[in-house]
């Protein structure tokens, strides 16, 4: 823990209120969603306004204090565990304002602590539309969503994270405030810096304002579920839809076992005996939407699907996908440890890597659940287990290494949303390169000269 002089001076600055130094508040900030051993921080931070963030930073970049930056600890590739007994974690909890949701221009500027749903709702009520919806929308953050680049449902045609970024306020390590970007569409005043902390793992700067584009919402829109006896057709009509060169607003996937545990929890009535369900929908003008759902249907049919329902209002449509959202919470219920893995490859190569996840839980005898945003090729294969059994914990762990080996192979990337953390670090030279790698730790070194910020994450320094 930093020196009790130290700790009086954050005291001063934040208020004591906001400094937790004690065992069991310090506890509550050891980990996040990734299955990675806990490191309890040294000091726990939460300030409430932008300034005090500058000069947290400032203070602890001078005493040697490694920092990590955490919002909501959604994360699943270990980015906010903390990385040794005397870091400071830095909480945003307390930079949840939304500062301007602006009608006309089509932007809005917020905060890093704002929540994502919270935000989208907000925007949705002046009549506007935030696309970004990642799995964790109800509690997480956009400056976590920002720093991990993250995805959604909705990216297959609306994009990510990074791609509604229209500048970026930061601070660096000298506790200076760092401006990119503008509040217009186009802007080329100097190097993209906003670009360059998308995706960053908190490695580059702290986030303290996101000016975040807006688009108007789709004037119609139309889901429906398609049911399969078989994995293989599911993942066949995925390519199918997408070569017929319609991109829904939606197209999820979810197997058997999936299937199954969701329909134990919600009771929402998903088909038990069905070996894959499709949930899509597309969305738009009303002719545009009628148009490609008929489309979309005549090659789930040309694929073999068994069933396919047309949602006729919006509780239906609302049934569908909260089926889709209650994946995860499901699956992870069942055994004492859930593995959720990010594998993406390109679109054409979902049915061979289906066929690859199938392999591996038979090869290693364990339990998988599948499910994800199959029509960006952004699967999540579950590992369901328990982390006490060494066996089979190991069993996963050489699983989780052919699953991303093979996802190299084919052209995929490690991951499509979750971050590299380190819980992915060991594959990284694979998919780039040695030199990638050192390109990336010098520039770190250049505009991190202590290696501080959030230390062990991504490349390392």
């Amino acid at each position: 823990m930093p020196s009790a002089s130290l700790v009086k001076e954050f005291e001063n600055l934040i208020g004591k209120e906001n400094v937790f130094t004690s065992e069991a508040d310090r506890q509550s900030y050891a980990y996040d969603a990734a299955v990675l051993p806990s490191v309890v921080p040294g000091l726990v931070l939460r300030p409430t306004s932008t300034e005090q963030l500058g000069a947290l930073i400032e203070r602890c970049y001078a005493n040697g204090l490694p920092m990590t930056i955490r919002g909501a600890g959604t994360n699943l590739s270990g980015g906010t565990v903390p990385d040794a007994d005397k870091s400071v974690v830095i909480l945003t909890q307390g930079l949840n304002k939304i500062i301007e949701i602006n009608e006309e221009d089509l932007f809005a500027i917020v905060e890093p602590g704002v929540v994502t749903a919270q935000f989208a709702a907000a925007v949705a009520s002046k009549g506007l539309f935030y696309p970004p919806d990642p799995g964790s929308q109800a509690v997480s953050t956009i400056g976590g969503n920002i720093a991990e680049n993250a995805g959604g449902l909705r990216g297959l045609k609306y994009g990510v994270t990074k791609d509604y970024v229209m500048g970026l306020e930061f601070y660096d390590h000298t506790g200076e405030l760092v401006k990119s970007g503008s509040r217009t569409v186009k802007c080329a005043t100097g190097y993209n810096l906003g670009g360059l902390l998308v995706g960053s793992e908190g490695t580059l700067g702290m986030i303290s304002r996101a000016i975040l584009k807006l688009v108007p919402p789709p004037q119609a829109s139309k889901a429906m579920m398609a049911v399969f006896d078989n994995v293989q057709k599911a993942s066949e009509a995925v390519a199918r839809i997408i070569a017929a060169h319609i991109l829904p607003c939606t197209l999820e996937f979810m197997d058997n076992m999936t299937i199954n545990l969701v329909e134990d929890d919600v009771k929402i009535g998903l088909p038990r005996d069905a070996q894959a369900i499709l949930l899509i929908e597309v969305d738009g003008h009303a002719g545009q939407v009628a148009d490609e759902a008929l489309i979309v249907e005549e090659q789930l049919k040309k694929s073999g699907a068994t069933q396919i329902v047309v949602a006729k209002d919006a509780e239906e449509k609302n049934r569908i996908w909260e089926a889709r959202r209650k994946a995860l919470p499901a699956l992870a219920r069942f055994k004492p440890t859930t593995i959720l893995e990010d594998a993406t490859v390109p679109r054409s190569k979902i049915p061979a890597m289906m066929k690859v996840i199938k392999g591996l839980g038979e090869k290693y005898n364990l339990t998988v659940g599948t499910f994800g945003h199959a029509g960006d090729g952004n699967l999540h294969p579950t590992f369901m287990c328990d982390k006490r059994d060494k066996d089979e914990f190991e069993r996963v762990e050489r699983a989780v290494d052919e699953l991303f080996n093979t996802t190299i192979e084919m052209g995929g990337t490690l991951s499509g949303e979750h971050g590299i953390g380190t819980a992915k670090q060991k594959w990284l030279e694979k998919e780039t390169s040695r030199g990638t790698i050192g390109y990336s730790r010098r520039l770190r070194k250049a505009i991190d000269p202590k290696g501080l910020f959030n230390p062990s994450k991504l490349v390392g320094v």
